[in-house]
């Protein structure tokens, strides 16, 4: 159609719309509260990644309720003594038993050898990371942390090994340090499936992304003959 003053034949153009593709570049936000920060990355990303430490719930807990407990109970019985009460008799008992025994006594010896076991392993609770089976994944971003379950991991590893030509069954124990891999092959010679075998996991390994590859060691093996 043609409106009143167009000449005849004459074509109205269309508004158009643009559509932005997938090779158009973003609006540019302006000002600050547009602008994006960047993320924070490692340096070169050289992946160092610490291991993840357990909380000790339980010992802690266990040992804040016995703690509380021993403490509670001879309050109590100081309080009670200050009133004029007796002392308790397990308090009696083990202030006459101290009193009596030698040091060199076997009873006490039995006692100071439980407890300085006991306080080496809270040491070495307070001491150590835990959580052994979770090994850290690369860093590439300084805000971000990542662990994979050892279980996990040696999962990976096997669906991979079953797939070498010539392995029947591959029973894989993934440590921190080391993975052992124990592979049966029903045919094929077994350095050439030994061989496929260490190309295949070190490539897996890799591509697991740990912060600290375990080494692998690999054995191929007939199965045994039955009857």
């Amino acid at each position: 159609m043609t409106e009143p003053g167009e000449p005849t034949g004459s074509t109205r153009r269309m508004p158009t719309v643009e559509q932005s593709g997938t090779d158009a570049a973003p609006p540019v936000a302006h000002g600050p509260a547009g602008t994006r920060e960047p993320v924070p990355t490692l340096a070169q990303g050289d992946g160092r990644a610490g291991r993840f430490w357990s909380a000790r719930r339980v010992p802690a807990a266990l040992l804040a309720l016995v703690l509380l407990g021993a403490a509670g109970l001879l309050l109590y019985d100081v309080a009670a003594v200050r009133a004029g009460h007796p002392a308790m008799q397990w308090r009696r008992s083990l202030a006459d038993g101290l009193a009596e025994r030698r040091l060199d006594d076997v009873a006490v010896l039995i006692g100071a050898g439980g407890a300085a076991l006991i306080g080496l392993w809270l040491i070495l609770l307070a001491l150590t990371p835990g959580l052994r089976d979770l090994l850290p994944m690369r860093r590439d971003r300084a805000d971000v942390r990542a662990s994979l379950d050892r279980t996990a991991a040696a999962l990976v590893l096997r669906d991979r090994a079953v797939e070498v030509p010539g392995v029947q069954s591959v029973r894989i124990r993934m440590g921190r340090r080391k993975a052992k891999v124990r592979a049966l092959s029903h045919f094929r010679e077994l350095d050439d499936v030994r061989t496929d075998l260490d190309a295949v996991l070190e490539k897996a390994v890799r591509e697991l992304g740990l912060a600290n590859p375990p080494a692998l060691s690999v054995q191929v093996h007939r199965p045994a003959k039955k009857g």
